[in-house]
């Protein structure tokens, strides 16, 4: 091997070695931060009626105009995911029979608890017509605004009467750590590898799905009814 081809190879071999020590270290040192959602000792249960945790995250259960109830967890999302992660699921009805799920899935140690809800719409049978970034106002005009991305889904499902229907899902989600939120699943990846480095904290990550089906054409109308129902419901378990 030629003299600069050596050169190459050390050079190489020292950035590897240095990669690893360094992740090596920031494992060591590494402190689990505080959530952006309030946790809480309410058991989940799954279909079943079994318990599957001690704990959630909270969901308020008393919101004016709706009736609410916890959705049980499904076993293949408890399968899929970390042990570590905390869940919050709630379906809300309106006396309009407008409904609504919540669904908040809170990441511990093992930050893979966090991924994008579209790959679940696709995996439902949904096709994603559009997506796009926008802001709620949350708290009043001396609250703040909460980022959000938005997404139109659409599907055809067989009926029990055997005929084929084309369904809409407008879905609202966001992120949300102790003292930040967006919307950008690389801006969170990118915030949670600076912190690391810089403080050795791993912030503790949320995110939130809030999804209602509609008919096509009724999409515009839906998220209107969702961004009221975002802005009264998520100062009571955003912690912000």
């Amino acid at each position: 091997m030629k003299t600069h081809e050596w050169i190459l190879f050390a050079v190489a071999a020292g950035m590897i070695l240095g990669t690893g020590a360094l992740l090596g270290s920031l494992k060591k040192n590494q402190r689990l931060g505080n959530p952006g959602v309030r946790v809480v000792a309410d058991p989940l249960l799954d279909g079943d009626g079994t318990l599957v945790a001690d704990q959630s995250v909270y969901l308020p259960s008393d919101l004016p105009g709706y009736a609410s109830k916890p959705v049980p967890m499904q076993q293949i999302v408890l399968d899929w995911l970390p042990k570590d992660t905390v869940f919050g699921q709630r379906f809300y009805s309106a006396t309009n029979d407008f409904w609504i799920n919540v669904g908040a899935v809170l990441m511990g140690a093992d930050r893979t608890s966090i991924h994008q809800p579209q790959y679940c719409l696709t995996g439902q049978g949904f096709r994603i017509e559009s997506e796009v970034r926008d802001k709620i106002q949350v708290g009043g005009a001396d609250g703040y605004e909460l980022p959000v991305r938005r997404i139109v889904a659409r599907g055809a499902f067989r009926g029990l009467d055997g005929k084929v229907v084309e369904l809409s899902r407008v879905l609202v989600y966001w992120f949300v750590a102790d003292g930040s939120l967006t919307s950008e699943h690389e801006e969170r990846m990118w915030e949670q590898a600076m912190e690391q480095l810089k403080s050795g904290v791993l912030q503790r990550w949320a995110y939130i799905t809030c999804f209602a089906p509609c008919r096509p054409g009724e999409e515009a109308a839906s998220f209107a009814k969702v961004d009221a129902f975002i802005a009264q419901a998520a100062p009571q378990f955003i912690l912000h």
